[in-house]
């Protein structure tokens, strides 16, 4: 059986790393477009680079957008991820090289290339999604699914707007476009990420046995393990793993509902809230899979499989 084909948008960062991980463990990865998100582009496209060189793997890494589409953000996530967004560890330069081609231009032409192959990952600010939609509305139709890690259905976020995720905070018109312009897509939100944290020391087992993938893991996590401690946030938290998941393996999500999701792009103590008609109120037709439950011990599993420790 064919592994799934992917198409990964990511600001590396410590959760996209294992996202990473996990797609080269259990399927192919057509390129890596980045986007600023958890800390500036600089050190997204060093993280892509050094995670390439890490899998020994031929993955073509675009850079992108250096910032949103309209409004400078108000914060990133260097706090939480370290200031080079790879827990400050100070890994050497990376050898592998990064695309003469824009990212928002290299998803375009790889969906030319391929048309209803790829599945689109995305575990960034939707800044790139954006940009080629806009050069080319009909990028959707060469999609064969886009899976969104972003927004908090209920509005329990995790930014200094209450209601916002940091993904759609971060670029609220870019999410906005991507929304707008994609009839449907999975979304793989933050409450659910809480909802299917891991037990610290199960997760810590698997680093013990895994290989230097582990190792490396390991060693990227601690700034962001340490914030989340320290917040209130209980076992390790995955966001953008829960997301690959989903990408790697549909059949994974237990449960799951599908309504109109939209984005707030006004509000003073809103902007950035991802606004589920759950009611069906606005008689918009669903454009979102709203991802709710998955099978946990294939999460495990799949994670297990990324780390060297199956």
């Amino acid at each position: 059986m064919r592994k799934p084909q992917l198409l990964i948008d990511t600001d590396p960062g410590v959760d996209d790393a294992l996202a990473i991980l996990m797609a080269h463990a259990h399927a192919d990865i057509a390129g890596l477009s980045i986007a600023a998100g958890n800390v500036g582009l600089a050190h997204t496209v060093r993280n892509a680079r050094t995670l390439v060189d890490l899998l020994g793997a031929t993955i073509p890494v675009f850079g992108g957008c250096p910032s949103p589409l309209v409004r400078m953000p108000e914060e990133d996530a260097a706090f939480v991820h370290g200031t080079d967004g790879f827990g400050d560890v100070g890994f050497p330069a990376p050898v592998a090289p990064v695309a003469d081609e824009a990212a928002a231009l290299a998803l375009l032409r790889l969906t030319r290339e391929r048309p209803g192959e790829l599945t689109l990952v995305a575990l960034a600010p939707l800044t790139n999604l954006a940009l080629a939609l806009r050069l080319d509305p009909t990028l959707p139709q060469r999609v064969k699914r886009l899976v969104v890690m972003g927004g908090a259905v209920t509005g329990h976020g995790n930014t200094g707007k209450i209601p916002a995720e940091f993904n759609i905070g971060f670029d609220p018109e870019a999410a906005h476009v991507v929304f707008e312009g994609f009839p449907e897509f999975d979304l793989v939100d933050w409450e659910a990420t809480l909802r299917h944290a891991f037990d610290d020391a199960e997760f810590d087992q698997w680093l013990a046995a895994g290989d230097k993938r582990a190792d490396f893991f390991g060693k990227i996590f601690g700034t962001a393990r340490a914030y989340n401690a320290s917040h209130d946030r209980h076992g390790v938290v995955a966001a953008d793993a829960l997301a690959m998941a989903v990408a790697i393996d549909p059949a994974i999500v237990i449960r799951s509902e599908r309504r109109h999701v939209a984005v707030e792009l006004d509000g003073r103590l809103t902007r950035g809230a991802t606004v589920v008609d759950w009611a069906g109120r606005l008689g918009r037709p669903a454009n979102a899979n709203v991802v709710l439950e998955l099978d946990r011990e294939r999460f495990a599993a799949l994670i297990r499989g990324a780390l060297g420790a199956a």
